[in-house]
């Protein structure tokens, strides 16, 4: 009897169990490719976004902006953030920011569809985005229904649409209804009107906003998000995942569990672009200027056969990885495909670079192939653009032939072109004016580096002409021809204000640089060679993560140098002066002013949180492939 009640709860407990089971793995949501239409164009998802915010928090840029060394910056920052941003935008939407910052538990997706768009018609792209809130979806949805209160109290128009069995909010917006935060913000772009025709009225936009258990839906139109709907309802609708090309680079490209990933279906949207016709002419607002041929520019540079992109990024304890990878099979390249696909050839850093080299790139091509295709490339696009060209040669063969009757540019420099291309740089002179300019040296591998150096001299001084070069000089063996670059001399000034082009041939290379220093140190590198970046420990190391040294392309950065060089010129610059550097004039002027520059600590204090990149590119007969490793910081390990 004891026995039978014991085997009657086991049954019961198994049931339950089991009961409970089921009930986890069908509230468990799918992930993306198993929940994006078939059609998707676009797709950018962090599967897991509580293992990418644990990742994150022990990165070396996390660890470095919270570090208390940086604590006088980051505050000001933060605190003018939120003055400018954070919270009139708080203000404008009714709700906390925070609120929502521990919402994305699971997936967190982006994705744009095709939705019936051909580039012709009315149709418009479906837009998706996808948040997992997982054990939190009872937040989500108070954060939700706090959400269509305010737009109720702003006289918004919400209805309710019930897509399959789940019931969706849908609110039309237009560009008024941009939060006055943003608005003010940014400067907005001036409407222009082209003569002979009349603006198009905006139309309003669908937003709708749904929640499926734990899985928040956000769409642009009822038609984006009814696939989602479908595969989470159990339709037998296909789904992304059932796309024979992303099938076959998820297993070639999305290698283990990668903290974030995105595929581009590029064969259908270029193939779009190529179909779409140009506009029609306006008669009333005639150009001399002729219509862009997006059919022709599209095909010319080979992105027609581009099948994919394919791009993830993972972060592990032994460093940050990021691999991009273009589906385009080799016998069908065309364009820049064709000219850029490096050839498997070593690419490791020749004993010349210095090991104080802060940037440096090797990359292998065919040269005199390169010029072809980009002929064949232009010729395309516009048999003008070529004739033009050809012209242009044409004028300079004729000035150089006046001294040397049988001078000819092509010969002498396109058809004399071998196939390496390297170019490195060093840190600025301690003494130099600005701080970021750094020197740098191009080098590339000719037949005959003397017929190639008379060519370049020949076209840069047809550029600069009027002005006379000094004499070339000898140094180690080399001679060193300088050769005043367009609009060195013309302005009044100090002679400091001259800039010329320092160019030398040997070894079968030709070395060109505006930095006479940073020939002479290559051509003296011959008899005395420095310390290689070859060497460099944790270099080769590196390397192994990108596939190696050989394949056609290898890159490194010194970014433990070249951020040392970035603390220099922003504690240079004066306050009123960092509006103008770099991008900071594109960032309105509450967060300029919020970047107080001078309380960056010294850089001696955060070096620690940087190291160095090491990158990497090759080419196989289905494709092209760039990966970069960063290692993470020896001193944080």
């Amino acid at each position: 009897m004891i026995i039978s009640k014991f085997c009657r709860a086991a049954a019961i407990l198994s049931a339950a169990l089991l009961f409970l089971t089921v009930l986890s793995v069908r509230a468990a949501i799918p992930p993306a490719e198993n929940l994006l239409p078939a059609d998707t164009l676009v797709m950018l998802t962090i599967p897991d976004f509580s293992r990418a915010r644990a990742d994150a928090h022990e990165s070396p840029q996390w660890l470095f902006w919270n570090d208390p060394a940086m604590k006088p910056f980051h505050d000001k920052f933060v605190s003018g953030l939120n003055d400018a941003l954070i919270g009139p935008l708080e203000a404008d939407l009714g709700v906390k920011i925070d609120d929502f910052e521990d919402l994305p538990q699971g997936q967190l997706t982006f994705a744009i569809s095709r939705n019936n768009w051909d580039g012709k018609g009315d149709h418009s792209p479906g837009i998706i985005f996808l948040l997992d809130a997982k054990d939190k979806a009872d937040l989500l949805k108070a954060n939700l229904a706090t959400l269509q209160k305010k737009w109720t109290e702003n006289g918004k128009t919400l209805r309710t649409q019930t897509v399959r069995g789940v019931p969706f909010s849908v609110v039309m917006i237009s560009s008024n209804d941009v939060p006055g935060a943003l608005t003010n913000l940014f400067t907005p772009r001036p409407q222009t009107q082209e003569l002979g025709r009349q603006p198009e009225p905006e139309k309003p936009h669908e937003l709708v906003v749904g929640q499926f258990g734990s899985l928040l839906i956000v769409g642009n139109s009822i038609e984006a998000v009814d696939p989602i709907v479908a595969h989470l309802t159990g339709s037998e609708m296909p789904a992304l995942a059932d796309d024979s090309t992303f099938a076959a680079d998820k297993i070639a490209q999305f290698h283990g569990t990668p903290l974030y990933y995105a595929w581009f279906d590029a064969n259908t949207y270029f193939g779009i672009l190529a179909a779409t016709p140009p506009p029609e002419p306006n008669s009333q607002a005639p150009t001399v200027f002729p219509s862009m041929q997006w059919n022709k520019l599209i095909t010319a540079m080979g992105l027609t056969g581009v099948k994919s992109i394919c791009f993830s990024y993972n972060d592990t304890r032994e460093g940050a990885q990021a691999n991009v990878f273009i589906a385009a099979p080799e016998a069908t390249r065309q364009g820049l495909l064709k000219m850029f696909a490096p050839e498997s050839r070593t690419a490791v850093p020749p004993a010349f670079v210095p090991a104080n080299a802060t940037r440096f790139v090797r990359w292998r091509i065919d040269g005199q192939q390169a010029w072809k295709t980009l002929q064949e490339m232009l010729n395309n696009i516009s048999p003008s653009a070529t004739i033009g060209l050809n012209a242009a040669i044409d004028m300079a063969n004729a000035n150089a032939q006046q001294k040397n009757p049988g001078f000819d540019i092509r010969k002498s420099l396109f058809e004399n072109l071998g196939d390496d291309f390297i170019r490195y740089e060093k840190p600025p002179a301690s003494s130099a004016a600005n701080p970021a300019a750094a020197p740098s040296l191009f080098l590339f591998s000719v037949q005959n580096g003397d017929h190639a150096v008379a060519a370049i001299n020949t076209l840069v001084s047809m550029a600069a002409s009027g002005q006379k070069a000094p004499e070339p000089r000898a140094f180690q063996g080399h001679k060193i021809i300088t050769i005043p670059l367009p609009g060195a001399g013309r302005a009044r000034g100090p002679a400091s204000s001259q800039r010329f082009l320092y160019c030398s041939a040997g070894d079968g290379y030709v070395a060109l640089t505006t930095d006479v220093s940073m020939l002479e140190g290559y051509l003296r590198s011959a008899a005395n060679p420095p310390k290689p970046l070859s060497g460099l420990p944790g270099l080769i190391d590196a390397a192994q993560h990108v596939g190696g040294t050989g394949n056609g392309v290898f890159g490194f950065q010194n970014q433990r140098e070249l951020l040392r060089t970035l603390f220099k010129t922003l504690n240079a610059q004066s306050p009123d002066g960092m509006a103008a550097f770099g991008p900071m004039f594109l960032l309105p002027k509450e967060l300029r002013d919020s970047m107080d520059f001078s309380l960056l600590p010294d850089y001696d204090a955060v070096s620690k949180y940087f190291y160095f990149t090491v990158y990497a590119g090759s080419s196989t007969p289905n494709g092209i492939s760039f990966e970069t490793f960063t290692p993470r910081p020896p001193q944080l390990n």
